[in-house]
Protein backbone atom coordinates (compact mmCIF):
# COMPACT_ATOMS: atom_id res chain seq x y z
CA UNK A 1 0.00 0.00 0.00
CA UNK A 2 1.56 3.28 -1.19
CA UNK A 3 0.46 6.15 1.01
CA UNK A 4 1.38 9.83 0.87
CA UNK A 5 0.37 11.85 3.94
CA UNK A 6 -1.51 15.03 3.06
CA UNK A 7 -2.27 16.25 6.56
CA UNK A 8 -1.12 19.84 6.06
CA UNK A 9 -1.30 21.46 2.62
CA UNK A 10 -0.06 25.04 2.70
CA UNK A 11 -0.87 27.65 0.07
CA UNK A 12 2.20 29.71 -0.85
CA UNK A 13 1.82 32.89 -2.97
CA UNK A 14 3.87 32.49 -6.11
CA UNK A 15 4.73 36.18 -6.30
CA UNK A 16 6.53 36.07 -2.95
CA UNK A 17 10.05 34.69 -3.44
CA UNK A 18 10.80 34.86 0.28
CA UNK A 19 7.74 32.75 1.04
CA UNK A 20 8.79 30.15 -1.52
CA UNK A 21 12.22 29.95 0.08
CA UNK A 22 10.83 29.81 3.62
CA UNK A 23 8.60 26.91 2.60
CA UNK A 24 11.73 24.72 2.47
CA UNK A 25 11.94 24.90 6.26
CA UNK A 26 8.26 24.32 7.02
CA UNK A 27 6.98 20.89 8.08
CA UNK A 28 3.98 20.90 5.76
CA UNK A 29 3.33 17.63 3.94
CA UNK A 30 2.42 19.46 0.73
CA UNK A 31 2.77 22.94 -0.74
CA UNK A 32 0.38 24.52 -3.22
CA UNK A 33 2.46 27.12 -5.08
CA UNK A 34 -0.23 29.53 -6.15
CA UNK A 35 -0.48 31.51 -9.38
CA UNK A 36 -4.19 32.19 -9.05
CA UNK A 37 -6.14 33.84 -6.21
CA UNK A 38 -3.19 35.12 -4.16
CA UNK A 39 -1.51 36.83 -7.13
CA UNK A 40 -2.51 40.22 -8.54
CA UNK A 41 -2.94 40.44 -12.34
CA UNK A 42 0.17 42.56 -12.79
CA UNK A 43 2.26 39.96 -10.92
CA UNK A 44 1.01 36.82 -12.72
CA UNK A 45 3.97 36.43 -15.07
CA UNK A 46 6.52 37.06 -12.32
CA UNK A 47 4.76 34.54 -10.06
CA UNK A 48 4.86 31.92 -12.80
CA UNK A 49 8.60 32.44 -13.23
CA UNK A 50 9.21 32.33 -9.47
CA UNK A 51 7.27 29.13 -8.95
CA UNK A 52 8.79 27.27 -11.87
CA UNK A 53 12.29 28.31 -10.82
CA UNK A 54 11.60 27.12 -7.27
CA UNK A 55 10.29 23.72 -8.36
CA UNK A 56 13.16 23.24 -10.80
CA UNK A 57 15.77 24.21 -8.19
CA UNK A 58 14.34 21.81 -5.61
CA UNK A 59 15.41 21.80 -1.99
CA UNK A 60 11.97 20.91 -0.61
CA UNK A 61 12.85 17.44 0.59
CA UNK A 62 9.93 15.02 0.63
CA UNK A 63 7.33 17.77 0.51
CA UNK A 64 4.79 17.31 -2.25
CA UNK A 65 4.86 20.27 -4.68
CA UNK A 66 1.64 21.30 -6.39
CA UNK A 67 1.16 24.24 -8.75
CA UNK A 68 -2.18 26.03 -8.95
CA UNK A 69 -2.38 27.80 -12.33
CA UNK A 70 -4.97 30.27 -13.47
CA UNK A 71 -7.99 28.83 -15.27
CA UNK A 72 -7.31 28.00 -18.92
CA UNK A 73 -9.87 30.56 -20.13
CA UNK A 74 -7.92 33.41 -18.51
CA UNK A 75 -5.11 35.26 -20.30
CA UNK A 76 -2.52 33.39 -18.22
CA UNK A 77 -3.96 29.87 -18.02
CA UNK A 78 -2.37 28.10 -20.98
CA UNK A 79 1.06 29.59 -20.37
CA UNK A 80 0.76 28.60 -16.70
CA UNK A 81 0.08 25.00 -17.73
CA UNK A 82 2.96 24.89 -20.20
CA UNK A 83 5.35 26.31 -17.63
CA UNK A 84 4.14 23.93 -14.92
CA UNK A 85 4.55 20.92 -17.19
CA UNK A 86 8.12 21.96 -17.96
CA UNK A 87 9.15 21.51 -14.30
CA UNK A 88 7.06 18.36 -13.59
CA UNK A 89 5.47 19.11 -10.20
CA UNK A 90 3.79 16.34 -8.24
CA UNK A 91 0.41 17.76 -9.18
CA UNK A 92 -1.42 20.64 -10.83
CA UNK A 93 -4.59 22.05 -9.29
CA UNK A 94 -7.51 22.59 -11.64
CA UNK A 95 -9.21 25.75 -10.31
CA UNK A 96 -12.93 26.54 -10.35
CA UNK A 97 -14.02 23.03 -11.33
CA UNK A 98 -17.72 22.94 -12.22
CA UNK A 99 -18.08 19.67 -14.14
CA UNK A 100 -16.02 16.64 -15.20
CA UNK A 101 -15.08 18.32 -18.46
CA UNK A 102 -13.03 20.91 -16.61
CA UNK A 103 -10.73 18.14 -15.38
CA UNK A 104 -10.63 16.02 -18.54
CA UNK A 105 -9.83 19.09 -20.65
CA UNK A 106 -6.75 19.84 -18.55
CA UNK A 107 -5.77 16.16 -18.56
CA UNK A 108 -5.90 16.12 -22.35
CA UNK A 109 -3.86 19.30 -22.58
CA UNK A 110 -1.23 17.82 -20.28
CA UNK A 111 -1.04 14.72 -22.44
CA UNK A 112 -0.77 16.78 -25.62
CA UNK A 113 2.12 18.89 -24.30
CA UNK A 114 4.06 15.96 -22.91
CA UNK A 115 3.44 16.18 -19.18
CA UNK A 116 5.22 13.62 -17.04
CA UNK A 117 2.96 10.72 -15.97
CA UNK A 118 3.94 11.50 -12.37
CA UNK A 119 2.14 14.86 -12.51
CA UNK A 120 -1.38 14.31 -11.20
CA UNK A 121 -4.40 16.61 -11.07
CA UNK A 122 -6.20 17.97 -8.03
CA UNK A 123 -9.68 19.43 -8.46
CA UNK A 124 -10.76 22.60 -6.63
CA UNK A 125 -14.33 22.06 -5.47
CA UNK A 126 -15.34 25.67 -4.98
CA UNK A 127 -18.53 26.22 -6.99
CA UNK A 128 -22.13 25.10 -6.42
CA UNK A 129 -21.90 23.18 -9.69
CA UNK A 130 -18.89 21.25 -8.39
CA UNK A 131 -20.96 19.98 -5.47
CA UNK A 132 -23.90 19.08 -7.71
CA UNK A 133 -21.53 17.18 -10.01
CA UNK A 134 -19.17 15.78 -7.38
CA UNK A 135 -19.96 12.12 -8.09
CA UNK A 136 -19.19 12.48 -11.79
CA UNK A 137 -16.06 14.52 -11.07
CA UNK A 138 -14.74 12.00 -8.53
CA UNK A 139 -15.51 9.11 -10.92
CA UNK A 140 -12.78 10.44 -13.21
CA UNK A 141 -10.31 9.03 -10.69
CA UNK A 142 -11.12 5.52 -11.91
CA UNK A 143 -9.28 6.17 -15.19
CA UNK A 144 -5.52 6.87 -14.85
CA UNK A 145 -5.57 8.94 -18.05
CA UNK A 146 -7.54 11.59 -16.17
CA UNK A 147 -4.70 11.90 -13.63
CA UNK A 148 -7.18 12.88 -10.87
CA UNK A 149 -5.82 12.12 -7.39
CA UNK A 150 -7.38 14.57 -4.94
CA UNK A 151 -10.36 16.85 -4.30
CA UNK A 152 -9.68 20.19 -2.59
CA UNK A 153 -12.59 21.92 -0.87
CA UNK A 154 -12.76 25.65 -1.55
CA UNK A 155 -15.10 26.48 1.31
CA UNK A 156 -14.64 30.26 1.12
CA UNK A 157 -15.86 30.38 -2.47
CA UNK A 158 -18.65 27.90 -1.76
CA UNK A 159 -19.91 30.10 1.07
CA UNK A 160 -19.74 33.19 -1.12
CA UNK A 161 -21.48 31.59 -4.10
CA UNK A 162 -24.22 29.99 -1.98
CA UNK A 163 -24.77 33.13 0.16
CA UNK A 164 -24.50 30.96 3.29
CA UNK A 165 -23.27 32.31 6.62
CA UNK A 166 -19.76 31.34 7.74
CA UNK A 167 -20.51 30.16 11.28
CA UNK A 168 -18.05 28.29 13.50
CA UNK A 169 -20.20 25.15 13.58
CA UNK A 170 -20.07 25.03 9.77
CA UNK A 171 -23.70 24.00 9.65
CA UNK A 172 -24.05 25.24 6.07
CA UNK A 173 -20.83 23.60 4.90
CA UNK A 174 -21.23 20.08 6.33
CA UNK A 175 -23.63 18.77 3.62
CA UNK A 176 -21.19 19.85 0.87
CA UNK A 177 -18.23 18.33 2.69
CA UNK A 178 -20.07 15.07 3.34
CA UNK A 179 -21.13 14.66 -0.29
CA UNK A 180 -17.61 15.30 -1.51
CA UNK A 181 -16.05 12.91 1.04
CA UNK A 182 -18.37 10.05 0.07
CA UNK A 183 -17.66 10.64 -3.63
CA UNK A 184 -13.90 10.75 -3.02
CA UNK A 185 -13.98 7.50 -1.06
CA UNK A 186 -16.12 5.78 -3.70
CA UNK A 187 -13.43 6.37 -6.32
CA UNK A 188 -10.25 6.12 -4.24
CA UNK A 189 -9.37 9.81 -4.07
CA UNK A 190 -7.91 11.85 -1.26
CA UNK A 191 -9.85 14.91 -0.10
CA UNK A 192 -8.71 18.05 1.72
CA UNK A 193 -10.74 20.37 3.92
CA UNK A 194 -10.95 24.10 3.18
CA UNK A 195 -8.92 26.83 4.88
CA UNK A 196 -9.49 28.45 8.26
CA UNK A 197 -9.21 32.19 7.74
CA UNK A 198 -8.40 33.49 11.23
CA UNK A 199 -4.86 32.15 11.66
CA UNK A 200 -4.56 33.93 15.02
CA UNK A 201 -7.44 31.85 16.45
CA UNK A 202 -5.53 28.71 17.43
CA UNK A 203 -8.41 27.23 19.41
CA UNK A 204 -10.94 27.70 16.63
CA UNK A 205 -8.51 26.27 14.11
CA UNK A 206 -7.94 23.14 16.21
CA UNK A 207 -11.68 22.63 16.59
CA UNK A 208 -12.17 22.86 12.83
CA UNK A 209 -9.30 20.42 12.20
CA UNK A 210 -10.90 17.93 14.58
CA UNK A 211 -14.22 18.47 12.83
CA UNK A 212 -12.69 17.80 9.43
CA UNK A 213 -10.91 14.67 10.61
CA UNK A 214 -14.11 13.38 12.20
CA UNK A 215 -15.93 13.85 8.90
CA UNK A 216 -13.21 11.85 7.13
CA UNK A 217 -10.91 14.43 5.57
CA UNK A 218 -7.32 13.37 4.83
CA UNK A 219 -5.98 16.78 5.76
CA UNK A 220 -6.57 20.50 5.54
CA UNK A 221 -5.48 23.34 3.30
CA UNK A 222 -3.73 26.13 5.20
CA UNK A 223 -3.00 29.83 4.76
CA UNK A 224 -0.33 30.41 7.41
CA UNK A 225 2.81 28.53 8.57
CA UNK A 226 1.62 28.65 12.20
CA UNK A 227 -1.20 26.28 11.27
CA UNK A 228 1.08 23.50 10.06
CA UNK A 229 2.11 21.97 13.40
CA UNK A 230 -1.36 21.70 14.97
CA UNK A 231 -2.77 20.39 11.70
CA UNK A 232 -0.13 17.66 11.46
CA UNK A 233 -0.81 16.58 15.02
CA UNK A 234 -4.57 16.35 14.63
CA UNK A 235 -4.53 14.55 11.29
CA UNK A 236 -1.90 12.01 12.37
CA UNK A 237 -3.03 8.61 13.68
CA UNK A 238 -2.64 8.43 17.45
CA UNK A 239 -0.42 5.83 19.11
CA UNK A 240 -3.55 4.05 20.29
CA UNK A 241 -4.98 3.93 16.76
CA UNK A 242 -1.75 2.56 15.33
CA UNK A 243 -1.41 -0.03 18.09
CA UNK A 244 -4.98 -1.25 17.57
CA UNK A 245 -4.46 -1.40 13.80
CA UNK A 246 -1.35 -3.55 14.25
CA UNK A 247 -3.28 -5.94 16.50
CA UNK A 248 -5.97 -6.35 13.85
CA UNK A 249 -3.38 -7.00 11.15
CA UNK A 250 -1.56 -9.54 13.31
CA UNK A 251 -4.79 -11.32 14.16
CA UNK A 252 -5.83 -11.74 10.53
CA UNK A 253 -2.28 -12.87 9.67
CA UNK A 254 -2.65 -15.83 12.02
CA UNK A 255 -3.08 -19.08 10.00
CA UNK A 256 -6.34 -19.96 11.73
CA UNK A 257 -7.89 -16.66 10.61
CA UNK A 258 -6.58 -16.60 7.05
CA UNK A 259 -9.97 -17.34 5.48
CA UNK A 260 -12.28 -15.81 8.05
CA UNK A 261 -14.34 -12.73 7.38
CA UNK A 262 -15.03 -11.93 11.03
CA UNK A 263 -12.83 -12.59 14.07
CA UNK A 264 -12.58 -11.46 17.68
CA UNK A 265 -9.68 -9.29 18.85
CA UNK A 266 -9.48 -8.52 22.57
CA UNK A 267 -13.19 -9.17 22.96
CA UNK A 268 -14.23 -6.99 20.01
CA UNK A 269 -15.72 -8.21 16.74
CA UNK A 270 -13.51 -7.25 13.81
CA UNK A 271 -14.31 -7.63 10.11
CA UNK A 272 -12.06 -7.54 7.07
CA UNK A 273 -13.10 -3.96 6.39
CA UNK A 274 -11.34 -3.14 9.68
CA UNK A 275 -8.26 -4.91 8.33
CA UNK A 276 -8.26 -2.61 5.30
CA UNK A 277 -8.62 0.42 7.57
CA UNK A 278 -5.91 -0.90 9.86
CA UNK A 279 -3.43 -1.37 7.02
CA UNK A 280 -4.03 2.17 5.85
CA UNK A 281 -3.57 3.54 9.38
CA UNK A 282 -0.24 1.76 9.75
CA UNK A 283 0.89 2.82 6.28
CA UNK A 284 0.09 6.46 7.04
CA UNK A 285 1.93 6.27 10.37
CA UNK A 286 5.00 4.71 8.75
CA UNK A 287 5.00 7.29 5.95
CA UNK A 288 4.78 10.11 8.50
CA UNK A 289 7.67 8.60 10.46
CA UNK A 290 9.77 8.33 7.30
CA UNK A 291 9.03 11.95 6.42
CA UNK A 292 9.96 13.07 9.92
CA UNK A 293 13.31 11.27 9.79
CA UNK A 294 14.08 12.81 6.40
CA UNK A 295 13.21 16.29 7.68
CA UNK A 296 15.47 15.82 10.72
CA UNK A 297 18.34 14.85 8.43
CA UNK A 298 17.49 17.78 6.13
CA UNK A 299 17.79 20.29 8.97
Amino acid sequence: MVIRPRRSVLYMPGANERALEKAKSLLADSLILDLEDSVAPEAKVMARENVCAAVKAGGYGRRELIIRPNAIETPWGMEDLRAAVSVAPDAIVVPKVANPGDVTTVAKILGAIGASPRTKLWAMMETPSSILNVREIAALGADPENRLACLVMGTNDLLKESRARALHDRVAVVPWLALAIVAARAYGLDILDGVYNDFRDAKGFAVECEHGRTLGMDGKTLIHPSQVGPCNEIFSPSEEEVSWARKIIAAFDAPENAHKGVITVEGRMVERLHLVQGKRTVAIAEAIEAMSKTQEEWF
